[in-house]
């Protein structure tokens, strides 16, 4: 697959986290999901999202997400992320 492919792999997913209010959000922070997707080629990559405040305890919460397909591209994964402040806004958007 393509860089260009990969990074729609990773959007897809972070969407869905997207989609949460800022209490589900909030509820996460501190933690780390992690996920398999098999793309279009059968390479199997290895997600992983993780949640913080930006700033402060009960602030903004930011959702980083990462994506490789193993060996040398676990060093360097793909990322993304968003940050969704407490009105439901996403920040920097």
């Amino acid at each position: 697959m393509n860089r260009e492919d990969v990074k729609a792999l990773l959007a897809g997913r972070l969407a869905h986290y997207r989609e949460y209010r800022y209490e589900q959000l909030a509820t996460l922070v501190g933690s780390c999901q992690n996920a398999e997707l098999t793309g279009a080629d059968g390479t199997v990559y290895q997600l992983e999202f993780e949640f913080f405040w930006d700033d402060k305890p009960a602030g903004d919460v930011r959702v980083i997400g990462g994506i490789d397909g193993g060996g040398i591209s676990a060093l360097t994964p793909l990322t993304d992320d968003f940050i969704m402040a407490p009105d439901g806004r996403f920040v920097g958007e």
